[in-house]
């Protein structure tokens, strides 16, 4: 049987690189919503303006609305020009969101846990095809948290110009991206008892790694019993993963992280409760490698997207897996965390073996 015919989703993607139409990831976010109007809230937490067009920052929820369930968030795009990240994330959605329509267990689960995203966090940089927001800001570099040591000059953040790249803002003074990230953050998982985030990234080396905290410093990260039982997950599930696992500061320290920030001002306030921030950096130099023609693509695009559309399927397909991990992992996080002891089969969790509600 051949192959039905259809669109190339890739083509129209690599083709969003250079479209001055509007932001064709932000078309997709609304199109979500059609797929399960019933299961998908969207709403829009601010606007960012750049020049004469406007932006709205929109954030989705997928699952039940009892805040206290554990929760997945999935964050894109906060780097303009880093516009895999986005895609990545949309990519994911649309995929669950296709499945819900038929999949009544996946159904369930998004009864007992929910999904935040937030897939273009700096639609104006986007835009721009800019690294920084429209203001030339770095959001990674805009919390309000100095490092504990040593950081790369300029590429750690630093306060000397806005026209140069990594600057980080004025002191004190979120950005209206930084701030509404922030803010949902605070408002959709930070009350829930168990919380897992990615944000998704590029443009750092050939390999593709999965980073937890913190950029701030090297001493060990206070939740590393819960990064290393989630490791072990990742490895005995999938043990031929491609993923190098690894504290940022390993890779390099940075001022202003907002996942530094996030992950402290939780622990301060319920250190009782899981929360890991992680970062999915796609090694996107491979790219480069093996097509150096990809450094002059037009407005930097290439050093942190595929451009072949071949690249780009794989992309797409290459991270599912782990993402489904993540929803499921935290869906399932009493079994591996440590932080609370399995409860009771009574509604929210079956025995073992007990398959008695799958037909319902």
């Amino acid at each position: 049987m051949s192959k039905r015919p259809g669109p190339s989703r890739s083509a129209a993607a690599l083709a969003s690189w250079w479209s001055r139409e509007g932001l064709p990831e932000q078309d997709r976010i609304e199109a979500l919503r059609e797929i399960a109007p019933e299961l998908v809230r969207v709403e829009t937490l601010a606007t960012v303006s750049c020049g004469e067009r406007t932006f709205p920052l929109q954030a989705l929820h997928v699952g039940t609305d009892d805040l206290d369930r554990p929760v997945f968030g999935l964050f894109g795009g906060v780097h303009g020009l880093e516009r895999i990240g986005s895609h990545v994330v949309l990519t994911f959605l649309e995929s669950l969101l296709e499945r819900l329509r038929w999949d009544k267990e996946a159904r369930r689960m998004l009864r007992k846990c929910r999904l935040v995203a937030m897939p273009v966090v700096n639609p104006g940089g986007m835009w721009l095809r800019s690294r920084a927001n429209p203001r030339g800001v770095d959001l990674m570099r805009n919390a309000p948290v100095d490092a504990e040591v040593r950081t790369p000059f300029l590429v750690g953040g630093h306060r000397l110009s806005r026209r140069l790249p990594w600057y980080r803002g004025e002191p004190g003074e979120l950005e209206v991206e930084s701030r509404a990230l922030v803010d949902f953050v605070e408002r959709a998982i930070f009350p829930a008892r168990a919380a897992l985030t990615l944000d998704v990234h590029s443009g750092f080396g050939a390999t593709d790694r999965l980073w937890f905290p913190y950029a701030k410093t090297t001493a060990p990260f206070p939740s590393m019993t819960q990064v290393m039982a989630l490791v072990n997950l990742l490895d005995r599930a999938y043990p031929h993963h491609v993923y190098r696992i690894e504290q940022q500061s390993d890779a390099y320290t940075t001022n202003g992280d907002l996942w530094d920030y996030l992950y402290d001002r939780h622990r301060a306030a319920h250190p009782e409760r899981l929360f890991v921030p992680w970062t999915l950096e796609i090694g996107s130099w491979a790219w480069v490698r093996k097509d150096p023609r990809q450094l002059f693509a037009s407005g930097g695009a290439g050093v942190f997207n595929p451009l072949r559309a071949h690249r780009y399927d794989r992309a797409m397909r290459r991270h599912l897996v782990l993402l489904d991990l993540f929803l499921r992992s935290v869906r399932n996080h009493r079994r591996w965390s440590g932080l609370e002891p399995p409860s009771p089969p009574a509604g929210d969790e079956r025995p073992p073996g007990d398959d008695t509600d799958l037909e319902r």
